[in-house]
């Protein structure tokens, strides 16, 4: 009788090298906990259901269909609809003060597209891709996917050290593009100063390398101010891009990139080999939506309830939190950074936190190297206000004890 052939190492074989391998199986079952209902979570960075517009999309959708238009259930043109792709331009307008050319903006399915467009247009093996540490997990895994050297440049209060990622550059060598989140970054909840974005983009001309600006949670700062995106500094290095799954809804995954042109031509001949456009019904629901008003009402929503969150959670660390322990006050956005005093290890304390009912997730992940190993990030955007006060006691039980701060 034959004997089976153990297709579980046949498959280990077959895997590419940058499939990676199995090590963050414990943090991809931390990061599922950021949906569970049983636990309270600070873990993903889901906006509150409570934020989405619900009945108004239903009457949106009921017109759609009634209209009889076939190209809102068709395929859609791989750079996006004409009109989605007029109001998106619109509102770049009106938000940021430059309005890109047609073929400066592609439609993207949410931000983590236009990632995955630029890395499949720009990386090959080997390339140095320079990032702030810490930064997305999502964009470090994209760039690594693609065999990118992905090196992080440290980040204080005001953002990246723009000194620190001259001298990396002049170290190493320009890079293919430099990541950034300016606005309420993930996962330190910092903000660029506008005299550093100034350096940036300086910086990035200098030495003739792309910066992408991740701008998420830009729509979502607690006070409505905003300082000058990187893309509006200079349009000529940068390629912001951006996600309405924060401030629409996320089941509607849609994006933009807006940059040279020469970039965005290269992003819309990689979408046609990633996933060919985006839904077409999506983008007129997003039109439709915003052209009525509803996107500007929503965020002004959204910015007051998770103001509301954040100052919860800025009390309740203040009242429970060990001396030793610091952490960041964002100003928009979903998340504060931790810093544990030593003897503190993050995955360890989520782990431990998940058994108390907490759910986290640990910094370490979040750097393409090491680092992170005493941070955790809290994310306030889907946790009830009066569980906010409640879960950081049972979390502050869990750490060893030091020195009492914030920055």
């Amino acid at each position: 009788m034959a004997v089976a052939p153990d297709t579980s190492t046949m498959w280990t074989r077959a895997f590419a090298t940058r499939a990676g391998s199995d090590e963050e199986g414990g943090l991809a079952a931390i990061l599922a906990l950021a949906g569970a209902t049983d636990i309270i979570s600070f873990a993903g960075g889901f906006p509150d259901p409570e934020t989405f517009p619900g009945r108004a999309l239903s009457d949106i959708f009921g017109r759609l269909i009634d209209s009889g238009d076939p190209s809102v259930l068709q395929y859609a043109p791989v750079k996006g609809l004409p009109g989605p792709r007029d109001f998106i331009s619109q509102r770049l307008e009106r938000l940021e003060g430059v309005r890109p050319a047609d073929d400066e903006l592609i439609i993207t399915s949410g931000t983590i597209e236009a990632i995955e467009l630029l890395s499949k247009s720009l990386i090959d093996p080997g390339d140095l891709v320079l990032v702030e540490g810490p930064t997305y997990l999502g964009a470090i895994m994209a760039f690594e996917s693609y065999e990118a050297n992905v090196v992080a440049v440290e980040v204080d209060e005001d953002g990246v050290d723009v000194e620190q990622l001259a001298e990396v550059v002049a170290r190493l060598g320009p890079p293919k593009l430099f990541y950034s989140i300016p606005d309420y970054q993930n996962p330190a909840g910092i903000t660029l100063t506008e005299e550093r974005r100034k350096a940036l983009v300086e910086v990035a001309r200098k030495h003739g390398f792309l910066i992408v600006e991740d701008v998420a949670y830009r729509e979502l700062g607690f006070s409505g101010a905003r300082l000058p995106s990187l893309w509006t500094l200079a349009p000529d290095v940068v390629v912001q891009a951006g996600t309405f799954s924060k401030t629409f809804v996320p089941g509607v995954r849609l994006g933009w990139g807006a940059g040279p042109k020469e970039i965005v031509a290269k992003m819309i001949w990689a979408k046609q080999n990633t996933d060919q456009c985006s839904g077409a019904l999506g983008q007129r629901l997003l039109e439709e939506y915003g052209r009525s008003g509803g996107l500007d009402e929503q965020a002004t929503a959204a910015r007051a309830l998770y103001g509301r969150r954040c100052g919860l959670l800025m009390d309740a660390l203040q009242a429970h939190m060990p001396e030793g322990v610091e952490w960041t006050r964002p100003g928009g956005g979903f998340f504060s950074w931790l810093t544990l005093p030593e003897s503190n290890d993050g995955t360890d304390l989520a782990r431990k936190a998940v058994t108390d009912g907490v759910a986290i997730v640990p910094g370490a992940p979040f750097f393409p190297g090491d680092g992170g190993e005493r941070n955790i990030r809290l994310s306030f955007s889907r946790v009830a206000d009066a569980a906010i006060d409640e879960g950081i006691e049972r979390l502050s039980s869990l750490i060893t004890l030091g020195k009492k701060g914030h920055r």
